[in-house]
């Protein structure tokens, strides 16, 4: 910081985002030094204006910086207005984003939705706001000296945001990622989706402000978790961040299950490891830790758990790694429901999924960091979501990266974008960013800023080592560029594009679905009804019930055969069906697909339901029985247990070596057709069915291979 006191310096020493306008200019001085942008639209110079103040620029000399910094494609007249506003408001966030406490500012939370508001409407030829002022003397973001900090001149440019006015889903994804703590570019569509699912699709100030006030609590409350946790049972290493608490209510503890013990006690999850401090009598007792780091093939999933080991609620979590000798479950008690249980499984999958990315991609320590970084923050998010407004997203509309990235289709090029995006972090405090002045030779960052860790260093958690961050303001903030869409972000919109049809295909699937095993039964034979028909016409051609039609279709398939034609079957087959789903598209032209019709069985009471279901039973058993018998009839062949039948079956095996490696293969091909078509033929009837008998009647004589059932002694009873 050569040449005097920094604008960062003098922000940090004050320590309020008021302080940057406080004492600079006098009300005169400032309004003429505010002088209106021709291209941007009223709400625009707005906020031009205020990020001008921030950087201590006048409005002039930050468009002459954005005019001689970027390159002449940002400058076209259809994105100048947008561009020059993300190149202003990129710029002024991170300045305002160091403030330790910038999430509980008021003018910080207004500023950066008058941001998105002005992102929706940049330019002169959006729809004129002059007239829309009715917030403008809102004393929720008044100083304590009468006037508004943000908005010197209220009357001619300080166009405030009205309370019915809403953000749209583009806006919010292009501004909020600015601000590392506020939101990630992976989920960033979630979260929109989260806070607006109540209010069709638009995001209110109040609502924002609302998620903004339960994220500034929740970070507060972690900071607070982590530095009572050292003075605990609990030996966290250097840059351990405590996420999250629970079972200190003595009344609401989490039961941990080993076979069939339970003990009570407090469940803390940190970026590296689970801890588990059982109660004892009137002191904890020793914590036992579960390590994420490692790579021990760790699962978590949903469990049954109960008393004595029963499985009867549906409120617990499975632990399970090559570090324990058998699976640990964590049992979340609520009177209704498992959302407790389902919020503490998504926060400790992200925290194993994020250390399986690292190892994955071999993370350097400023990687490893920015990784666990981006984490930490998102599961203060999800935590800020679910406290304000009760809501625990689930599948595609997570808010954590990482897991969300598993989920998703083409998650892995996701995690690989992101792998090569982290790579270009460095924390050095000269960098190339952008050739100044070079408007034809200028160039997007080459090397970015952990803003991730940065962010948590400035909210005040310690990191695991020193890092020297570079504080000069930058065009690059968090993984939003002005004017361009990051590799990242486009990865990210077409995944969630391939999400959205797998959503739709998965909700005509659960449309479909239908109760009862009779009607299940009946549906299916409907869909088979092709492949039914098409064996039943083979069996009656095989009957010769009508003799020319099974003597035309032998001599064919024989002539087929014969000529090798066979081996075209399956292709024509398959060119067959090509062609009718292609004609069925030329005359459907996008027309909704007709219902499939289906008769359904008479409807039966819960009690005739139950005695087919126990008949469908008999059946499978009677079926798994029958092939059991199989298999060890043939083992009892194999291993000699009939000598005599031993020796035909091993004669016959040799004899059928000799004919497949000297008879060519369409000569046998046609062989067993011929012996299985021409069974049914009046002169042939009686014989084969006397030879089906002595084959029946021989393998009855076959002894089954002898079974012994021996059981597992159970371990877990004889714990206590």
């Amino acid at each position: 910081m050569e040449g005097g006191i920094t604008v960062f310096g003098n922000f940090m020493r004050q320590n309020s985002i008021k302080s940057l306008f406080r004492g600079r200019k006098t009300e005169k001085e400032t309004d003429a030094s505010i002088k209106p942008i021709p291209q941007l639209s009223p709400i625009a110079n707005s906020v031009i204006t205020r990020c001008s103040r921030i950087l201590q620029l006048s409005t002039e000399d930050l468009q002459h910086q954005f005019e001689t910094e970027l390159p002449d494609h940002f400058k076209e007249p259809s994105t100048y207005a947008r561009n020059l506003l993300e190149y202003g408001a990129y710029k002024a966030l991170n300045i305002v984003i160091r403030s330790p406490d910038h999430l509980a500012d008021k003018e910080f939370r207004r500023l950066t939705f008058d941001m998105m508001l002005a992102w929706e409407d940049p330019g002169t030829e959006s729809v004129s706001l002059h007239k829309q002022t009715a917030s403008s003397s809102n004393p929720e973001i008044e100083d304590e000296e009468g006037g508004s900090l943000f908005y010197t001149n209220s009357t001619s440019m300080a166009i405030q945001v009205d309370e019915r006015k809403t953000v749209g889903p583009d806006a919010f994804a292009r501004i909020a990622p600015a601000c590392p703590a506020v939101a990630d570019i992976i989920t960033v569509d979630n979260l929109f989706y989260m806070l607006t699912s109540a209010s069709g699709g638009q995001l209110h100030f109040l609502i924002y402000d609302k998620y903004l006030g339960s994220l500034r609590k929740v970070i507060k409350t972690a900071k607070s978790a982590s530095g009572r946790a050292t003075g605990l049972n609990l030996q966290l290493s250097k840059g351990e961040i405590v996420l999250d608490v629970d079972g200190t209510i003595p009344t609401q503890p989490v039961l941990q299950h080993i076979g069939i013990s339970a003990w009570p006690g407090r469940l803390t999850l940190t970026n590296h490891a689970l801890y588990f401090e059982s109660f004892g009598v009137g002191l904890h007792d020793k914590t036992v830790v579960y390590d994420l780091t490692m790579d021990l093939k760790q699962v978590v999933k949903p469990e049954l758990t109960g008393p004595l080991g029963a499985r009867l609620f549906d409120k617990a979590m499975m632990y399970k790694s090559t570090s324990v000798a058998e699976p640990v479950y964590l049992e979340f008690p609520e009177f209704k429901g498992h959302s407790r249980r389902d919020y503490w499984l998504a926060i400790t999958s992200e925290v194993l999924h994020v250390h399986r990315f690292i190892r994955r991609f071999n993370m350097k320590e400023i990687q490893q960091a920015e990784a666990l970084s981006r984490a930490t923050l998102g599961i203060f998010r999800y935590r800020a979501v679910r406290e304000v407004f009760h809501i625990l997203p689930s599948h595609f509309k997570t808010l954590l990266a990482f897991d969300l990235a598993g989920k998703l289709p083409g998650g892995d090029t996701i995690l690989e974008t992101l792998s090569s995006r982290l790579a270009l972090l460095s924390t050095q405090s000269k960098r190339s960013d952008v050739s100044v002045g070079t408007s034809n030779n200028a160039r997007l960052p080459t090397v970015l800023s952990p803003f991730s860790v940065m962010t948590l260093s400035r909210l005040g958690f310690v990191l695991p080592k020193e890092v020297d961050f570079p504080e000069e303001a930058e065009l690059y903030v968090g993984d939003v560029c002005v004017g361009e869409i990051n590799p990242l972000e486009m990865a990210v919109k077409e995944s969630k594009f391939d999400s959205s049809k797998a959503e739709a295909a998965q909700a005509t699937v659960d449309q479909v679905k239908v109760e009862g095993i009779d009607t299940n039964v009946a549906v299916m034979k409907e869909l088979l009804f092709p492949v039914v028909e098409s064996i039943k016409r083979l069996q009656f051609l095989a009957s010769w019930e009508d003799p020319f039609k099974s003597t035309l279709f032998l001599v064919l398939i024989c002539y087929a055969i014969y000529r090798g034609w066979i081996k075209y079957m399956l292709p024509f087959i398959l060119a067959v069906l090509a062609t009718l789903m292609l004609w069925r598209k030329h005359r459907s032209k996008g027309k909704p697909l007709e219902a499939f019709k289906v008769n359904p069985p008479p409807s039966r009471n819960p009690f005739e339901q139950l005695i087919a279901l126990q008949e469908a039973i008999s059946q499978f058993e009677m079926l798994v029985q029958d092939g059991n018998i199989v298999l060890l009839k043939l083992r009892a062949l194999l291993l000699a247990a009939l000598p005599q039948a031993t020796d035909k079956v091993a004669l016959f095996l040799v004899i059928m070596a000799a004919v497949f490696a000297i008879v060519p293969l369409k000569y046998l091909f046609t062989f067993a057709f011929l012996e299985w078509f021409t069974r049914e033929i009046p002169f042939r009837k009686e014989v084969s069915e006397k030879w089906t008998r002595r084959i029946r009647e021989w393998w009855v004589r076959i002894p089954a291979a002898p079974v012994q059932l021996i059981k597992a002694e159970d371990n877990s009873k004889k714990r206590k």
